[in-house]
């Protein structure tokens, strides 16, 4: 104790005492930390970890533009409900992305095909149906297409003309004639024409044909016509 007391001075107490209270006045900054105090200088590399964080902590506005990328992202982690509307470009998609099977029904319509995107390959068989086709063009189409002849008589008349009859419900829109004569027999034709019947309808072709001079020699001549429905 004598010893101790020897080396004891007013200098050691006071500097004793000023260590004392410099040592709980550190201790005391760290438990009572004011906000915005610890700087990020004062943070150690990789000292905040997951289980330091708070749930909700990492917003959008914490997040650097690029900062997740694709490996970061789980499988199945981007559902619908996350794509904002029209964020998926068509640069975004890859060659043959879009199949058929995902492809909804009735989702292609009318103002998503380009003019003349559907060409002939494209079109199935039968696929144009008459309900398909306007009704202009369709009274503007040959439909049921029939051939009508008919032959007059072999025999050495001056003149002769013969019809051929378009079928029932169908029109003539075009037709012709024809001698059939040996060649010496001097017979030309006289009449290639439509005939019409009183409610101004083509029901067939009428053709003739004459001798020049009389003539022994048998011929006669042949009506065609081309009918169908209109």
């Amino acid at each position: 104790m004598n010893r101790l007391t020897k080396h004891l001075s007013v200098a050691n107490v006071l500097s004793c005492m000023a260590l004392f209270v410099a040592l709980s006045g550190v201790a005391y900054a760290a438990g009572t930390l004011k906000k915005n105090q610890v700087k990020a200088t004062n943070v150690a590399k990789e000292a905040i970890t997951s289980p330091k964080l708070k749930k909700g902590s990492v917003t959008s506005a914490k997040l650097a533009n690029g900062s997740v990328i694709s490996v970061k992202l789980a499988n199945g982690s981007v559902v619908n409900a996350k794509i904002a509307g029209g964020a998926i470009s068509a640069s975004k998609l890859a060659n043959g992305a879009v199949t058929t099977k995902k492809i909804a029904k009735d989702a292609v319509t009318a103002n998503k095909i380009g003019p003349e995107a559907v060409t002939t390959g494209k079109l199935g068989p039968e696929a144009v149906t008459t309900a398909k086709i306007s009704g202009s063009v369709w009274s503007q189409l040959l439909k049921n297409v029939t051939y009508v002849t008919e032959t007059s008589v072999n025999d050495s008349e001056t003149a002769k003309s013969v019809t051929a009859t378009c079928p029932v419900n169908k029109q003539a829109i075009g037709g012709g004639v024809r001698i059939n004569s040996a060649a010496s027999v001097n017979v030309v034709p006289s009449e290639s024409a439509p005939v019409v019947s009183a409610t101004n309808t083509r029901v067939g072709w009428v053709a003739g044909g004459r001798e020049f001079v009389a003539e022994a020699g048998t011929w006669q001549v042949v009506a065609y016509a081309i009918c169908a429905e209109l």
